[in-house]
């Protein structure tokens, strides 16, 4: 009978190597995930191999694969972890009006001063008391994968250290829920009556000295790679950390830079810029909020996260 199968003989951090090998699908990566040795994994999946009864998971030449029994098992211990740390987080009762919590909301400085007037204008009618902490985050530097790219994003959401992100996430762990803000794409920005305004072709944008913003300082990005294809390369004359710098040194100077569309149509008139549409094709993607399924349970969570992804 259930009641009298002795749980407390049972690791239930074997569970969290489960669900971190699932996610990964590489014993390797989890042990990186977990701040494990891939030992370590390898002798708690062995546990719990003779646990279930099953090898769980086949080892291949790019990682490994999960067996019938572990897609299985993945949804109903991704409940069960998910109910835990639920349970292990503090939640109070959670009022707007009256609350006076702090919430800290991670995203990319061109995308938080895109999504901030809305939130504050919310906050300002519905929740006078809450406070609000912006964090910048980054992709990894270096990291060609897009799907790995915000893995460190993700990890300071299960830590904690942040309660929400809003980053351009491809799939995510399951463990992870999300809701699309809005898509975005890019506009050129300079000063007015920059000569490139007047005929924004293509040889003129390649002529032109550029700005990036990055907070690496690394000057190639994306639309050195579009223009790669076309068999052209740019001029980069100045890097600087963030979007909002990056307005005001274009109002000052000759330099021309790639601007997401809606933080330019915020921002970019009281700088006295002008936009105007890329001369080749640039990419967009969707901007979600994301955050563990675990703090939905946290009235508070949940409520300031439907502020972010509500009408």
């Amino acid at each position: 009978m259930l009641k009298d199968f002795n749980l407390s003989r049972i690791d239930l951090n074997l569970l969290v190597v489960f669900e971190a090998v699932y996610d990964e699908r590489h014993v390797g990566r989890a042990a990186d995930w977990l701040n494990l040795t891939p030992s370590a994994v390898s002798h708690r999946l062995g546990h719990l191999r003779r646990q279930m009864n099953d090898p769980l998971f086949l080892r291949t030449p790019k990682g490994v694969i999960p067996t019938d029994r572990a897609n299985a098992l993945a949804a109903p211990i991704g409940e069960v972890l998910g109910l835990a740390r639920s349970i292990l987080t503090s939640a109070l009762p959670f009022d707007p009006a009256t609350s006076t919590r702090r919430f800290v909301i991670g995203a990319p400085d061109g995308v938080a001063a895109t999504m901030l007037p809305r939130l504050l204008a919310r906050l300002n009618s519905q929740a006078p008391g809450i406070d609000v902490g912006l964090l910048q985050v980054m992709p990894s530097a270096g990291e060609p994968s897009p799907d790995r790219a915000w893995r460190q994003v993700l990890f300071d959401l299960e830590q904690r250290l942040l309660d929400i992100a809003i980053i351009p996430a491809g799939p995510l762990p399951l463990r992870f829920a999300s809701a699309l803000l809005y898509h975005e794409d890019f506009v050129i920005a300079a000063r007015a009556g920059h000569p490139f305004t007047a005929t924004p072709n293509l040889q003129a944008y390649v002529g032109a000295s550029h700005l990036v913003a990055s907070a690496s300082s690394d000057p190639s990005g994306f639309v050195d790679t579009a223009l790669a294809r076309l068999g052209f390369t740019r001029r980069i004359a100045l890097t600087v950390p963030n979007f909002m710098l990056a307005l005001a040194v274009l109002a000052e100077t000759d330099l021309v830079a790639a601007i997401p569309r809606r933080f330019a149509a915020l921002h970019a008139t009281r700088f006295g810029l002008v936009t105007v549409e890329p001369p080749l094709t640039l990419p967009s993607f969707g901007l979600n909020a994301v955050l563990p399924r675990a703090a939905l349970l946290d009235a508070g969570t949940a409520w300031i996260f439907g502020q972010l992804s509500g009408p």
